[in-house]
């Protein structure tokens, strides 16, 4: 057994699942990567999720250390997401099971 932020886990695997399991969390992984956004373009390209959704997905990434918010005092304010080093380290294997995805289960993008 090992023990994450007070959560006991059976193996390392199972504590990185919990942090990048959820409906939309790796969709959003994926295209913070690409560059900072706000919160209404992570709306846009993320189809289906709800305000109250999309909210607690982002603030549980941002508790794992996976992304920040930022504020800018700004009128009106303007907040943008944006990985942190931990959350672009999960984009190499984000991009295996894309391959994987693609290769064994004929998956393609459309």
């Amino acid at each position: 057994m090992l023990t994450y932020k007070g959560k006991e886990y059976r193996c390392p695997v199972e504590v990185t699942m919990d942090m990048i399991s959820g409906k939309w969390k790796s969709l959003i992984l994926w295209h913070l990567h690409e560059q900072p956004m706000r919160y209404k373009e992570l709306e846009r390209i993320v189809p289906g999720v709800s305000q109250k959704m999309l909210t607690q997905q982002l603030k549980e990434m941002e508790d794992d250390g996976l992304l920040v918010r930022t504020v800018f005092p700004e009128v009106p304010p303007r907040v943008e997401y944006e990985l942190t080093e931990l959350g672009h380290s999960v984009f190499p294997m984000l991009e295996i099971m894309h391959n994987w995805a693609v290769d064994r289960l004929g998956c393609k993008q459309e």
